[in-house]
């Protein structure tokens, strides 16, 4: 997608619980510490010239932080270029990105300008860049570096001035020793490093975006307390995206003026949430015991593929993830119980 950015006024949500703003057409509920604080970091990175990395799970909200960069940026009033790199073939991928001649491949009928070109004195979002293949991650390098390229096909170099934002739910350090992500990208990436809290550890959001989410959709509902409590006492593997499936969901199902907690289907916590205060300044993120969350999240999964009779598709709608990302974690636990044996 491809944005002309001029500035936006601060929007205010019709509900007085929530402090917003809006970045590029997409609303932020600002309200726990922790937000705020990154909040703060967002400002602060958005002046200077560092390509960024934002970090965190699959629906925290890391594109609406990229924006906020764009958004605080010099670069505000310039274009804004937002690409996922999960969404297309790996060989439709540098096409997309950098730009084909004519009769580059067949159906290259006309000339392309790749999105680096159409996003010159702007700033572009790489979103799941962690799934970019070793030659692109050269290309993408030498681009970072600010070397020029060439479009697929092409004879003459392109030359772009281009902010690069960048975003993943995987762990790069890990990929990085793994081999399947190239060290020098990951630290040219993460000159500065944005970790969106998951909704969990920043329960304070959680009622918030409910209200925002219900005001979208159901401007007639009100959210009761049965509700509210309901809503706390969840885990949400699937962040802000399963919390705003999961309001749609009980408006639809409610019966009343009012949703109340049978409206939910959720499974309440066997312990309490983390709380906010786990969030660690130093990190920018919360320290948390991962193997119990990767335990939480493949339960939570299981139980999904188990009520939709092992439709993928539907399982990843309920968890509030993608069908891909779904994919790569059942496909990491079949490898994972392949080694166990």
């Amino acid at each position: 997608m491809i944005t002309e950015a001029p500035r936006l006024p601060t929007v205010r949500v019709p509900t007085a619980e929530a402090p917003s703003q809006v970045f590029l057409g997409m609303t932020a509920i600002i309200v726990s510490e922790p937000m705020q604080r990154l909040m703060e970091l967002v400002q602060r990175v958005a002046r200077s010239s560092a390509t960024t990395l934002v970090t965190g799970e699959s629906g925290v909200g890391k594109e609406l932080v990229a924006r906020a960069v764009h958004y605080h940026s010099g670069r505000a009033g310039k274009p804004w270029v937002d690409f996922n790199c999960a969404a297309l073939p790996e060989q439709l991928l540098e096409s997309e990105l950098f730009g084909h001649e004519r009769g580059a491949f067949s159906g290259a009928d006309s000339a392309k300008p790749g999105l680096f070109e159409l996003a010159h004195q702007g700033t572009i979002f790489l979103d799941e860049v962690g799934e970019l293949d070793a030659r692109l991650q050269v290309k993408l390098l030498r681009v970072l570096d600010g070397a020029p390229y060439y479009r697929l096909g092409g004879v003459r170099k392109v030359s772009v001035d281009v902010r690069v934002v960048a975003a993943t739910n995987r762990d790069l350090e890990r990929a990085v020793a793994q081999g399947r992500f190239r060290s020098d990208l990951f630290h040219r990436l993460s000159q500065f490093t944005l970790h969106v809290p998951p909704l969990r550890s920043r329960p304070a959001d959680i009622e918030p975006l409910a209200r925002h989410f219900l005001a979208e959709h159901f401007p007639g509902l009100e959210l009761g307390h049965s509700a509210v409590g309901a809503l706390r006492n969840y885990s949400w593997p699937g962040n802000i995206r399963e919390l705003r499936n999961a309001v749609i969901q009980a408006g639809v199902m409610s019966q009343g003026g009012e949703i109340t907690a049978q409206d939910f289907r959720l499974r309440p916590l066997p312990s309490p949430m983390s709380d906010a205060s786990d969030y660690d300044d130093d990190s920018d993120g919360l320290e948390e015991d991962s193997g119990s969350l990767e335990t939480m999240e493949r339960r939570m999964i299981e139980e999904a593929l188990a009520a939709t009779g092992g439709h993928q598709q539907k399982a990843a709608a309920r968890l509030g993830i993608s069908r891909r990302t779904l994919s790569r974690k059942l496909k990491l636990y079949e490898s994972e119980q392949r080694v166990a044996l």
